[in-house]
């Protein structure tokens, strides 16, 4: 099978494409012949090592400290199961479906195995595969974390970060629980995330957010540039912060903030679970999520999905066809 497999931490042309040996599905595996998938942050944080301050040594036990030790990237998949091993009961050949693959990657070839008890679930009926891959990454992260804290309708919500994948989508789903949802992205993005139902937009170019009088419910900072002692005032006496990127004082701190403070942290990684991503199937199937796709390459171009990435301007996703495209649902906006 092809796949694009890196050798060295390094730029995006440290990402080629060669011939790798197809998996086979084990005990309770699933092998899913992939149809697309995306080039996330995670993979930016993966190829280069640039993660938050004091995460390269725990971040290179994973990643490895010379060499990488995971080969091919990708994070999430949209694909169709082609074959399955013994014990897998839930699912079948010829299913579509969605997965996320977490620190284990591999997205970012023509196969993978993923096991039956993951983070995966079938895809969306009324979107095509290159959607269904750009709801995965952004979604299940929202969702994971927006799962950690209650957000009921009135509430307000600010998303720092607004206009990338998970962005996109805690904006989406604070919208759909009826919060009054502010947004902080550039300006050029201020029409996009008004369309997916944020009220308010604040553009960091011109704005400092931290400077506003406004005080919120929940914080879903996806960005990690802004320190603790400048988002507390800000959130109000028992609300959340949820803290999508932050650096190792941010998530070794968190318990004690939180009491210290009254505020519910959650910094750091969470776990991903089948369940959460099936929620943000149904609101896609049901029309209210909607997948963010910025631009699309072909896997041939993965040095340039890459390329693209590490430029820090994508809005929503960008995402890689690594099959022959499905034909697009007219229905599903995409922009």
């Amino acid at each position: 099978m092809k796949a694009a497999v890196y050798h060295r931490f390094g730029g995006p042309d440290v990402v080629r494409i060669e011939e790798q040996t197809k998996p086979t599905p084990q005990r309770g595996e699933l092998l899913v012949k992939v149809q697309a998938t995306t080039v996330s942050a995670a993979d930016y944080r993966a190829r280069t090592k640039h993660v938050p301050k004091g995460l390269k040594l725990r971040s290179s036990v994973t990643l490895g400290f010379i060499t990488p030790r995971i080969r091919v990237l990708g994070m999430d998949i949209a694909g169709v199961i082609e074959s399955v091993g013994p014990d897998v009961a839930r699912f079948k050949p010829g299913d579509e479906v969605i997965a996320m693959l977490g620190g284990k990657f591999g997205g970012h070839a023509e196969y993978v195995t993923v096991p039956q008890d993951g983070a995966i679930t079938e895809k969306p009926a009324n979107l095509t595969f290159e959607e269904a891959a750009a709801l995965v990454f952004g979604g299940i992260t929202a969702q994971a974390f927006l799962g950690r804290t209650s957000m009921d309708p009135g509430m307000s919500v600010l998303v720092n970060g607004a206009s990338g994948a998970v962005g996109t989508a805690a904006v989406q789903l604070a919208n759909i629980a009826r919060a009054h949802v502010t947004a902080v992205c550039s300006g050029a993005n201020a029409e996009l995330v008004r369309s997916l139902g944020a009220e308010t937009v604040i553009d960091y170019t011109k704005e400092d957010f931290t400077q506003a009088v406004a005080a919120y419910d929940i914080i879903v900072d996806c960005v990690g540039n802004v320190p603790f002692r400048q988002l507390q005032p800000l959130i109000k006496p028992g609300g959340a912060l949820l803290s999508v990127i932050t650096d190792l004082n941010g998530v070794l701190a968190a318990g004690l903030r939180s009491r210290r403070t009254g505020t519910h942290i959650t910094a750091g990684n969470v776990p991903f679970i089948a369940a959460d991503l099936a929620h943000i199937a149904r609101l896609a199937e049901t029309g209210q999520l909607r997948p963010v796709i910025d631009c699309t390459f072909d896997l041939t171009d993965i040095a340039e999905a890459h390329r693209h990435v590490s430029a820090g301007r994508k809005r929503g996703n960008a995402v890689v066809q690594v099959a022959v495209p499905s034909a697009r649902q007219p229905s599903v906006d995409t922009k």
